[in-house]
């Protein structure tokens, strides 16, 4: 994958993540909850009595925000013409999101609710589990590209 220079913006990056810092301290402060991804959409699978509405709500406000964004910019992941190419099988993506999922289970938490939310509470836990996500990320990639040949 490249960067596409000549419309990359540092702001937009800059914007999204203060959005989301806002969404978090919102959702801390005013719910008592931590935002994290796969514990919301972990709670609708196995919904507890009148807990799925706001987790739903917040779902839905992920999928209406990425539709405002595209309206916003005219260019969509889903309807750009921009090249997508998926080097990976379908089976390997269906192994690695299985994986995935395995491991928000086993760390009791998402990137999301450990790199955002848990780092802003000075979680040492999510702190152990960021450097986790981090080093497993690099020792992926390295080894799929230099290893493995790029599979």
């Amino acid at each position: 994958m490249t960067i596409d220079m000549a419309h990359f913006s540092p702001w937009s990056g800059l914007a999204g993540g203060a959005l989301i810092g806002l969404a978090a301290v919102l959702m801390m402060g005013l719910q008592g909850r931590v935002a994290g991804v796969s514990g919301i959409v972990g709670g609708i699978l196995r919904p507890a009595r009148g807990d799925v509405g706001w987790r739903l709500g917040f779902v839905l406000g992920l999928i209406v925000g990425v539709a405002i964004d595209c309206a916003a910019a005219g260019v969509c992941w889903f309807a750009s013409d921009l090249p997508i190419e998926i080097a990976a099988s379908p089976a390997l993506l269906v192994v690695a999101g299985l994986l995935v999922g395995f491991g928000t289970r086993l760390g009791r938490g998402c990137t999301s609710g450990h790199g955002v939310c848990g780092l802003a509470r000075l979680s040492r836990r999510s702190m152990a589990a960021t450097a986790v996500f981090m080093a497993s990320g690099f020792l992926t990639v390295f080894v799929m590209r230099h290893v493995m040949g790029g599979l």
